[in-house]
């Protein structure tokens, strides 16, 4: 089955946990951070969705121009990786706008048709965005995480790509226009465990995490998988007076990161997300 691989290129001081302590001129890593990444989808011949914050595509335009020349898919993740929730709606629109300036001088417009929330920040309190995403002319999102906790997440969404609107974010429906491609989670004993990569990535043992995926293919879904470079870079700055809970979700076992993706890499087959909900839609056409 094919699945999702997605890449959210930011550097390591957009993280929400880390902004506050990231100091007022932090040094910019997400160059040489990406490029292990990149060597080892282009070892396997494998091509990702890449969810660019503006703000790296305005200081690094030749990178994201190359990640575009490879092959890979360029998505939007914000201007400056602010939540939504910290964006009034007109703010929102600000930002997808100036992505847009910045981006137009790098990769064609209007191949960029996906959109990453920073944070998974589109939940019940910012259900106003989808919207916004369809007026601006997204044709998907993969915003939502499907578990909630203490930061984000929407409890009882579908498990696969579906159709929300803004009145019912949790709800496929036949009149939605913008596909959700969620974040995704295994059901184990009436539990829905969280194995779409990120912290989950780093922290569920290997053996454990390929077993859980391999079961939401058997259950006939495709996962989306995705992870940030700075957390596969060891010389990743460290933050200074975060609290222990947001020390150990950030920076535990960085230098696992690669070592597990090169095993995902061999085991499932990966591709961008546009690759694989263009077969969700030939196989059961979620949207009118």
């Amino acid at each position: 089955m094919l699945n999702a691989l997605s890449i959210d290129l930011e550097d390591w001081f957009h993280a929400e946990l880390v902004r506050p302590r990231a100091g007022d001129d932090p040094e910019r890593r997400v160059e040489r951070a990406v490029q292990p990444i990149l060597t080892l989808l282009e070892r396997y011949g494998v091509r990702a969705t890449f969810f660019v914050v503006g703000d790296v595509v305005r200081h690094h335009p030749e990178l994201v121009r190359r990640i575009y020349q490879a092959g890979h898919e360029i998505g939007c993740h914000g201007w400056s990786h602010r939540p939504l929730w910290a964006l009034p709606p007109e703010r929102f629109a600000a930002e997808l706008d100036e992505f847009d300036r910045d981006a137009a001088a790098v990769v064609p417009l209007d191949e960029i048709i996906g959109f990453r929330a920073p944070t998974f920040s589109l939940d019940g309190r910012t259900a106003w965005a989808v919207d916004l995403l369809q007026q601006h002319g997204f044709r998907y999102d993969s915003s939502i995480f499907p578990v909630r906790n203490y930061l984000y997440g929407v409890d009882g969404t579908p498990c696969g790509p579906y159709c929300p609107t803004s009145a019912e974010l949790a709800t496929d429906h036949e009149g939605g226009k913008l596909v959700e491609f969620p974040m995704t989670a295994c059901r184990v004993a009436g539990l829905r465990i969280p194995v779409s990569g990120g912290f989950y990535l780093r922290a569920i043992p290997l053996p454990v995490l390929r077993g859980l995926l391999a079961r939401v293919n058997a259950g006939g879904q495709p996962f989306v998988l995705y992870l940030h470079p700075w957390e596969g870079d060891t010389g990743t700055p460290r933050a200074k007076k975060l609290s222990p809970v947001t020390r150990f979700v950030t920076y535990y076992n960085r230098a696992g990161t690669l070592r597990k993706l090169e095993k995902l890499l061999q085991r499932f087959h990966l591709a961008p997300l546009r690759d694989v909900l263009q077969l969700q839609d030939a196989r059961r056409m979620p949207c009118p």
